[in-house]
């Protein structure tokens, strides 16, 4: 990696360090922050350990980046609380503050981008409709993954599961989150197809 690209990763790095603290001052709940943050605890930590054995490109550096601030941010107010889903909320009228909707969009459309990655740089798929395939295939595992830990999480915590649940009371939460999350992804595909390709090729 060039020493330009050494500099912007140490930046996103700091930035994610410096957000960290600064969310984990007073958040709304502590174990809900916690809960919401612990992937990008754990995303620091793998990102750092195959940065020279396998360093991603830098639209998945950002990706992930940006990810992880909407994880904080949901975190530091839990996601039922978000000032600027209140303020869309509010703008459009609607009956909830939609902001875990972003969360969850992005829970596809960012891993979307990192299955792709992985699986074309280390298994022999080419691009094609196998690939977009196997990717959203991908993303669907995760998506139920986290919907399985939200149910043992609320099976544990019993009261302070309620906030990093943030159902909000819809009974269809968990449907939409993995609706959301298959749109996430095929999204991602679908706009950052060529871009991605061309930071491969780089």
């Amino acid at each position: 990696m060039t020493t330009a690209g050494n500099i912007e990763l140490r930046l996103l790095l700091g930035m994610t360090v410096a957000l960290l603290a600064i969310t984990g001052l007073r958040p709304f709940d502590q174990l809900t922050w916690f809960l919401e943050v612990f992937p990008v605890l754990v995303a620091i930590a793998v990102l750092a350990a195959t940065r020279k054995s396998f360093p991603l490109t830098r639209l998945l550096y950002w990706l992930i980046f940006v990810h992880a601030l909407i994880l904080m941010v949901g975190g530091h107010y839990t996601y039922a609380r978000v000032p600027l889903g209140f303020w869309v909320q509010e703008l459009f009228d609607l009956g909830r503050n939609h902001y875990d909707r972003l969360g969850h969009v992005a829970q596809g459309f960012v891993p979307a981008m990192i299955a792709r990655e992985v699986l074309l740089r280390r298994s022999p798929l080419v691009r094609g409709k196998w690939l977009f395939f196997l990717v959203l295939c991908v993303c669907a595992f995760v998506t139920v993954v986290y919907e399985f830990i939200e149910w043992w999480v609320a099976l544990i915590a019993e009261g302070a599961s309620i906030e990093f649940l943030g159902t909000q009371g819809d009974v269809w939460d968990t449907h939409w989150d993995m609706f959301l999350a298959l749109c996430g992804a095929l999204g991602a595909q679908l706009l950052l197809a060529r871009v991605h390709d061309r930071q491969l090729a780089a």
